[in-house]
């Protein structure tokens, strides 16, 4: 495991997230599956942020969507995408986005 996932002192979330964001896109671009790079150690240690991480994970959602939807599940326990869906990044990202500040994403439910 790199040394850069590790929590730094006084390291605000946003700060530690986007430091997280750009190591995982950084060191996992060249992998094929999601499964791989969601195992990434940068990629984890931001699902253990928990809750915290969701708005953050949602407006990456909104600016350019990516492989975030594995971190959404793990932290909510939740999969608000439809199954057709599944596997469609731009159409699973916009129905993040139609959520809209009215979603509560929690663990085990969307509303």
């Amino acid at each position: 495991m790199s040394t850069t996932t590790r929590r730094r002192p006084g390291e605000h979330l946003a700060a530690r997230f986007i430091r997280l964001r750009d190591q995982w896109k950084q060191e996992t671009a060249h992998l094929g599956t999601v499964q791989r790079r969601a195992m990434h150690p940068a990629y984890q240690h931001i699902i253990e942020m928990g809750p915290d991480a969701i708005p953050l994970i949602l407006g990456e959602l909104r600016n350019a969507p990516d492989d975030w939807f594995w971190a959404l599940n793990a932290i909510t326990d939740a999969d608000p995408v439809p199954p057709e869906n599944q596997g469609r990044m731009t159409m699973m990202a916009r129905r993040m986005d139609s959520l809209g500040p009215r979603a509560r994403l929690s663990r085990g439910c969307v509303r």
